[in-house]
């Protein structure tokens, strides 16, 4: 199993740590740096200076917003993140949530398996250099009846082929991740819940597309806080307001994926009351009702023992990168969890 790192949102408070933080996984040996976007810092510029100042990690979008770009102009950024890294790019697409798409992007929440799979289409058949023409409930390239034609991409990636992964919560979305991508990234990821919340439907789609889960990289996110054993309540209590935010706040109330996959997990109670909680303005006592077994199931704390032995269980889950999410109030404290990473994982003889 290898080890990945996530630097999350550019404008979160420690973005001058930020470039340590990936140097320091270059040099522990991560495999890649993954960076993200929602309605602030955008990630592909993130990506090229962390890939400028870099000498090996990978460096992967987790996401770009499916609604953000079209899928050409992913191609186009895609390919050249690539060439401009030496082939150390990988492209990770989602499509948001209702409230961002329709809110920021001004682009309509509907159909998203639909779209999704037309614009990993488009974005394929665009790296490959053919001349780009498409047909598609919502997309057409070129447009018909005016002066459009087939053009093709003048950047010659450094790979012909960039590992494409899919951000995918539901059932029917890790299905069609397993069809059409070489990756899933997952959030919120139990080991104990892995194989019935995501594996057996992205197993089902490597089975729909005629393949294996051999070669198929399933990478979920992880928090990480170091400390004693005895202090993991403590530890825990540092992600509730995340927590509260993703299962609480994200989406709507109908279209909320962490919310529906915490119930899966079988927090159907606590996820309604965090819900009801967070939406009506009590962001604190939705922090507050979030379960500290949750919390725990979903995060990596405690001491570089108590890591170890969770890093194996999600090895054992199927997990083939496992990222994480250093915490810390200083950069010492990220830089600590990430040697911890590390060290834990060559405990649990995953190395």
């Amino acid at each position: 199993m290898r080890l990945g790192i996530n630097l999350g949102y550019w404008g979160a408070g420690m973005d001058s740590d930020n470039l340590a933080v990936a140097q320091e996984a270059d040099r522990l040996g991560y495999a890649v740096c993954w960076a993200a976007e929602a309605y602030g810092s955008d990630a592909a510029t993130v990506l090229s200076w962390v890939a400028a100042q870099t000498e090996r990690i990978d460096i992967g979008s987790a996401i770009f917003q499916i609604p953000a770009r079209t899928p050409a102009m992913t191609a186009m950024t895609a390919a050249t993140l690539d060439s401009l890294s030496g082939g150390r790019f990988r492209l990770g697409l989602g499509v948001s949530g209702p409230q961002v798409s329709e809110g920021w992007y001004g682009v309509k929440f509907d159909k998203p398996l639909a779209r999704t799979r037309e614009y990993v289409d488009i974005v394929r058949k665009a790296m490959t250099r053919e001349r780009l023409s498409y047909e598609g409930e919502h997309w057409t390239l070129p447009l018909p009846g005016g002066p459009g034609k087939p053009l093709k991409l003048t950047v010659h990636p450094q790979r012909e082929h960039i590992p494409l992964y899919i951000a995918a919560i539901g059932p029917k979305n890790l299905t069609q991740t397993g069809e059409i991508a070489d990756g899933a990234l997952l959030i919120f990821p139990a080991a104990e819940h892995l194989e019935d919340t995501a594996i057996t439907h992205l197993r089902a789609g490597r089975e729909k597309a005629g393949r294996t889960l051999e070669g198929f990289d399933i990478c979920p996110t992880l928090p990480l806080a170091l400390g004693a054993d005895g202090d993991v309540s403590a530890l825990a209590d540092m992600f509730r307001p995340y927590t509260a935010l993703y299962v609480g706040g994200m989406g709507s109330r109908k279209q909320n994926f962490y919310n529906q996959l915490a119930r899966r997990m079988g927090y159907e109670k606590e996820a309604t009351e965090i819900q009801d909680k967070y939406l009506s303005g009590d962001k604190e006592g939705a922090a507050a009702a979030i379960p500290e077994r949750l919390i725990d199931q979903t995060t990596l704390l405690g001491s570089v023992e108590r890591i170890a032995d969770r890093m194996q269980a999600y090895a054992a889950a199927g997990v083939t990168t496992l990222t994480l999410a250093p915490a810390g109030f200083t950069l010492d404290d990220r830089l600590a969890s990430l040697r911890a990473g590390t060290e834990a994982l060559e405990r649990a003889g995953l190395a």
